[in-house]
């Protein structure tokens, strides 16, 4: 019996449809829509085989999981952190955590990407 290896997705859509849990796929379109919202200008592509952001440099990365999904931030240490959302023990990246729709904290998201894109323009 020959078996095929599934090929790696080649856009974020084919991504999300066919890597990211049915339960998780909310969390993962509203990070999307956050981006555009306000990283209009940074390119979303599958970069180390996930849905990555970036305009210079990387900004931010999204990592679903079984249990939940992972929004992190290349320079998330250098934030600050008025909601107290961020976590990591990472050098320089710092990531935000949701296991379902309602951990979706726009504002939040949105302080944190603007605070990306600053960084990313110095």
């Amino acid at each position: 019996m020959i078996t095929r290896a599934m090929s790696p997705a080649t856009t974020v859509d084919e991504f999300v449809e066919s890597k990211v849990l049915p339960e998780f796929r909310p969390i993962v379109a509203a990070i999307r829509s956050l981006m555009k919202e306000c990283a209009p200008d940074a390119q979303e592509v599958i970069n180390y085989g996930i849905p990555t952001y970036g305009l210079k440099r990387p900004l931010a990365w999204i990592n679903p999981s079984k249990t939940g999904v992972t929004f992190g931030f290349r320079e998330g240490v250098n934030f600050e952190d008025r909601y107290h959302l961020l976590r990591g023990t990472a050098k320089h990246a710092k990531h935000v955590r949701m296991k379902n729709l309602g951990e979706v904290n726009e504002a939040a998201l949105k302080y944190y990407i603007t605070q990306a894109v600053n960084l990313d323009k110095r």
